[in-house]
């Protein structure tokens, strides 16, 4: 774990308790005089009807209402800013607890589990306390869903070339935010009290770009005609007041404007309300990414790429952003009266958006998911800058399969876990064996877990490690189905009929498999998995396996060059010592017995 940034995200912490603690008590101050001002507005407007000459009443009544909506406009920027910085906390605090291996908060991806998957299942990509849910900080489900299909293997078809530069480019990019954390953690503040629901946002964008308003919204003459309204309204106050014109005159025209309103927006209104209200937090959401993605002056290709494929995305959420704003001001009754009397504030609602729709109509998706590759790379760099104990991998391109990794090990296990060395030869098999719970199922999942970080270009954990590209299958966790009748054993034959026919000439296959046909005996299982063993020697094939069967490691003897042993070894003392270094040779002892000794005595 990454001390120094643990220090950072403890000082933030509380340096923004502080903030918000002062932020909260200048809320109240903000509360206390909107009422005072309200109220001394509503005194004012009493006093005109009861006094003669009362004009000046309406103008300090006028300039009162003025002066509360400008308050109540720096209590909500103030709510506002609250809101930003407890989020922005909470990121932290949340950072504070993966440091201390509480995972707890993160999404753990378990709507991603599928026990078919050609590796996910086995080597714990999703589900609780998965790699998934290390990694993942995205704040939208479209992130979510982005950063799942790269640890899942999208890279699987993309062509060796372009994958290999794909892979180099992320390498920088996520190299590039990993040494941003204000960007990185302002980036997850905006959504890390209440994920983004991509898939609403997007048909709440395609409902909106489809709703259809009358063309006299956006008519010239329309417009003219509502800026000369207004002026004369507030001409009319304005002579009113100076005894020019009869008071009644600017009451009256106030109530005209807001039945005017009324009858041309009314119904738009409430279709527009219908489909962008659900919004609100979530645009919200979409402008503070923009804009910090607008302001940063990103040097790596991917990113710039990025940044330019959300060209205009800024205005189009700040403008729909305002045009929401507006409708949440007049969300109560006395606000529809005033913002229509004094703004008809309904037709320059329906007016903004026709122009908001007409101008952004085909790019909103497009922007949409940009940000969710931003997200996924900004969860991605995260757990670059919390794992300064990992290495990138290099990553070669060639046609056959090569992985040489030097201090391997698991990163579930952080700091405590054993390294290993190990270098996997293409068309190659490498049989393991070992007592239970020396460590091959962890050594399996090392090399697969450490294998999907690479192809991510994210760090792996070891000293260093070299890889090529290949396809990746494995079979460590076969489950029964008895709803569906399928037993143990054909669940199992099932899997590797699977990944015989996942097999591509063309492409090489590394398979790493934890005890070929465990569901069955131990003769008809040896038999069985050297059956097995020698067809799948035959294709573009490379393997790890792991077993308990010692006599599979004769295959060595019958195929050298082809076969090569490996083990766990133990010591039985007075107790089992573990060293789980893996050595050349076939294990020698196993402990079954002698722990169940212990068990029975």
């Amino acid at each position: 774990m990454n001390k120094e940034l643990n220090a950072l995200y403890h000082r933030r912490v509380d340096e923004l308790s502080e903030l918000i603690t002062a932020l909260q008590s200048k809320s109240k101050g903000f509360v206390i005089g909107e009422i005072v001002l309200f109220v001394s507005a509503l005194g004012f407007l009493v006093l005109f009807t009861i006094v003669e000459n009362g004009s000046w009443t309406l103008l300090v009544a006028l300039l009162l209402l003025f002066l509360y909506f400008y308050i109540r406009h720096l209590d909500a920027k103030n709510d506002r800013k609250i809101s930003e910085e407890s989020a922005l906390k909470l990121v932290y605090e949340r950072e504070i607890d993966y440091q201390r291996g509480d995972y707890s908060k993160f999404d753990a991806g378990e709507r991603y589990v599928k026990p078919s998957h050609h590796f996910t299942f086995d080597l714990d990509v999703f589900g609780d306390s998965s790699l998934f849910q290390r990694i993942n900080r995205t704040i939208s489900s479209g992130g979510a869903n982005c950063l799942a299909r790269s640890l899942a293997g999208e890279w699987e078809t993309m062509p060796a070339a372009e994958l290999f530069r794909h892979i180099e480019h992320r390498k920088e990019a996520i190299r590039e935010l990993g040494s941003d954390e204000n960007f990185v953690s302002n980036f997850k503040a905006q959504g890390v009290e209440n994920t983004i629901d991509t898939a609403a946002v997007k048909d709440a964008f395609a409902a909106a770009h489809t709703l259809e308003i009358p063309d006299y919204f956006g008519n010239t003459t329309f417009r003219l005609f509502v800026y000369a309204d207004l002026v004369g309204f507030y001409l009319s106050v304005f002579l009113s007041v100076a005894d020019l014109l009869p008071a009644f005159m600017p009451l009256w025209w106030g109530i005209f404007n807001f039945f005017l309103a009324m009858f041309c927006s009314h119904k738009y209104i409430k279709l527009i309300n219908e489909v962008i209200s659900k919004l609100q937090s979530q645009v919200r959401g979409y402008v503070n990414m923009t804009t910090l993605i607008d302001q940063q002056d990103f040097h790596s290709a991917e990113l710039v790429a990025l940044r330019s494929r959300m060209s205009g995305a800024k205005s189009s959420f700040s403008r729909l952003e305002r045009i929401l704003q507006k409708i949440d001001n007049r969300s109560n009754e006395i606000g529809i009266v005033l913002f229509n009397c004094f703004g008809l504030i309904d037709i320059a609602i329906v007016r903004d958006f026709l122009r908001w729709q007409r101008t952004y109509q085909h790019s909103t998706d497009q922007w949409i998911d940009t940000a969710s590759v931003f997200d996924a790379l900004v969860s991605m760099a995260t757990f670059r800058m919390n794992e300064d104990g990992a290495r990138e991998a290099e990553v070669v391109c060639q046609d056959e399969i090569r992985y040489e990794a030097q201090g391997l090990y698991h990163p579930f296990l952080g700091e405590k876990a054993i390294r290993n060395d190990f270098c996997i030869r293409n068309l190659e098999y490498y049989i393991i064996t070992g007592a239970n719970m020396a460590g091959k199922s962890t050594f399996l999942r090392t090399l697969g877990v450490n294998y999907i970080l690479a192809m991510n270009g994210l760090p792996v954990f070891a000293k260093s490690m070299t890889v090529s590209v290949f396809q990746l299958f494995t079979n460590m966790r076969t489950t029964d189905d008895l709803t569906h009748g399928i037993s143990y054993f054909n669940a199992e034959l099932l899997r590797l009929k699977q990944l015989i026919d996942s097999l591509r000439p063309e492409k090489p296959c590394l398979i790493i498999l934890d005890e070929i046909l465990k569901g069955t005996n131990s003769l008809d299982k040896l038999n069985g998995s050297r059956l097995f063993l020698q067809y799948i020697s035959k294709k573009n094939v490379t393997g790890v396996i792991a077993t308990h069967d010692l006599e599979l490691s004769k295959l060595s003897e019958e195929m050298p060059g082809r076969f090569n042993n490996y083990c766990f070894e133990i010591e039985l003392g007075e107790k089992v010592t573990y060293s789980y270094k893996i050595t050349p040779g076939v294990a020698r002892n196993q402990n079954a017995t002698f722990l169940l000794k212990g068990i029975l005595q």
